[in-house]
């Protein structure tokens, strides 16, 4: 679908590999200076397209949660870490079916500047948007499968922890790096530390007294959390953030602190700035 809307797609090689962290970051950057709008698309998402105009609390969540909703979806992820008005959509396999349409319909009804659609693992959002960045993960080749194709259909790459080179020139390439971000203090307390990968916890205020990957196994995860004894949970927004472990968190007294994947990337300014328009309308 066209889109005459100043936008950008970020797009990724694969699950895991950094690109809703990608993209608050992009939409937190543009949101110094102008309005913006994400439209989120995942196997998770709503029936029908969802605006979310405030962040969600981990009592929003929960209560998400028990009426029978996925709570961790990339949306909510977004609108809780970033605090931009965030539009949750559903996409079916390679995008063979979806509400994204729709969900950008709705983004322009809220009259921003700019639009970030964000695609779901591998699918790319349908929607001819002002440009494209692919999101390219350490452990994935650029030139295997429809990863050339992606390359050649995108305007930026971004490289999470030393991802592979383009073959492809002309393509611009930032490097970045993922820190695992707590949205509160953890104070020097003992801390559990539940993420879907490899997110670095060396520089966290804290006793880590265990770090689970995962997040995305959630009978695995129960057997670790009935061994766990910690004073803090600190865990990303995704997979059974919600429903296994903020639960557990509740039901023992334990406090849970939300994470981001913070993206650092001293690059992604200037990048952005040649990918969208200067000026911001009135």
């Amino acid at each position: 679908m066209p889109y005459e809307l100043p936008s950008l797609s970020v797009i990724g090689t694969g699950k895991r590999v950094g690109k809703t962290a990608v993209t608050g970051a992009i939409a937190r950057r543009l949101a110094r200076e102008r309005k913006v709008v994400v439209v989120a698309m995942g196997r998770g998402g709503p029936p029908a397209p969802e605006l979310i105009e405030r962040p969600p609390t981990l009592d929003d969540l929960l209560a998400l949660s028990r009426s029978g909703r996925h709570a961790a979806s990339d949306h909510l992820e977004t609108a809780a870490l970033v605090g931009v008005p965030t539009i949750g959509c559903r996409r079916a396999g390679q995008v063979f079916e979806s509400n994204v349409v729709a969900g950008a319909e709705l983004a322009r009804s809220l009259d921003p500047h700019v639009v970030v659609f964000d695609g779901s693992g591998a699918a790319i959002p349908p929607v001819a948007t002002t440009a494209r960045i692919l999101v390219v993960g350490a452990e994935h080749d650029l030139d295997d499968y429809l990863n050339p194709y992606r390359v050649l259909i995108s305007d930026l790459i971004v490289r999470v922890g030393g991802g592979a080179a383009p073959t492809i020139k002309n393509v611009p390439v930032v490097d970045v790096e993922l820190r695992l971000r707590p949205l509160e203090p953890l104070r020097g307390r003992r801390t559990a530390v539940f993420t879907t990968g490899a997110a670095p916890v060396d520089r966290l205020d804290a006793e880590v007294v265990h770090v689970s990957r995962g997040l995305a196994d959630r009978a695995t995860l129960r057997d670790e959390l009935a061994r766990i004894d910690a004073d803090v949970f600190l865990v990303e927004l995704k997979a059974a953030a919600i429903d296994v472990v903020a639960e557990t968190a509740a039901a023992r007294g334990v406090a849970l602190v939300l994470a981001e994947n913070e993206v650092i990337a001293p690059g992604l300014d200037y990048a952005l700035a040649r990918l969208l328009p200067a000026e911001v309308p009135a």
